[in-house]
């Protein structure tokens, strides 16, 4: 299917969401991708990382971008040629792009049971607020991994850690908002987070 949702948090910010429907062949069909990129898809072992990345040069192009608009730095971040701030995911079958004149961090995640195993390695301070017997706790779950994801990105410092440097504060999943901390070099930062839930995912963004 075509464009899913789109988002504007502010007249400088705008969220682009895509639902994966369509196959590899006709993702690839109308896109110009550069030598790069169409090595890079080429390249893919799964089709789903293939239809990921193709899906998002779909969104550049409803931004008014081509393939050849992006580019990425040695840490693999994301930017685009005419200065504009951009942040990329995807997971399964939907993927998402937020350009904005601020620095951003967007992320998508899957609502999977399995986020409980490995909780204890990007949670710390959360743990005070959790109760897992909550009806949401998985949803919790998900969204406090998505917006750490999105500040990982928007903060851009390759190998901070999820459970030492990024704190979430207590929030419920029909706010569709929170406040996140990133605990850096004695200093702290301040982002104000915006998430969302459609057909069993979570998306968070920030923005700087």
């Amino acid at each position: 299917m075509p464009l899913y949702k789109t988002i504007t948090p502010n007249s400088q910010t705008v969220v682009k969401i895509w639902k994966i429907s369509e196959s590899y062949n006709v993702l690839m069909q109308s896109l110009n991708l550069s030598s790069e990129s169409l090595e890079r898809v080429l390249g893919m072992k799964s089709e789903m990382h293939q239809r990921g990345f193709l899906s998002v040069r779909h969104l550049l192009r409803e931004f008014g971008y081509q393939d050849a608009d992006l580019y990425y730095d040695e840490n693999g971040k994301p930017h685009l040629k005419d200065g504009k701030h951009i942040s990329i995911t995807h997971s399964f079958n939907f993927s998402a792009v937020i350009i904005s004149d601020d620095v951003v961090g967007i992320d998508i995640e899957k609502q999977r049971d399995k986020i409980t195993i490995i909780a204890h390695k990007f949670i710390d301070y959360e743990f005070d607020y959790l109760n897992e017997i909550d009806s949401d706790y998985i949803k919790k779950l998900t969204t406090i991994w998505c917006v750490k994801e999105s500040l990982y990105k928007l903060f851009a410092k390759p190998g901070l850690s999820f459970k030492k440097y990024f704190l979430v504060i207590p929030f419920e999943i029909k706010d569709e908002n929170t406040v996140a901390w990133i605990d850096y070099k004695n200093k702290n930062y301040r982002y104000n987070i915006h998430f969302l839930e459609f057909e069993g995912f979570t998306c968070a963004y920030a923005i700087a």
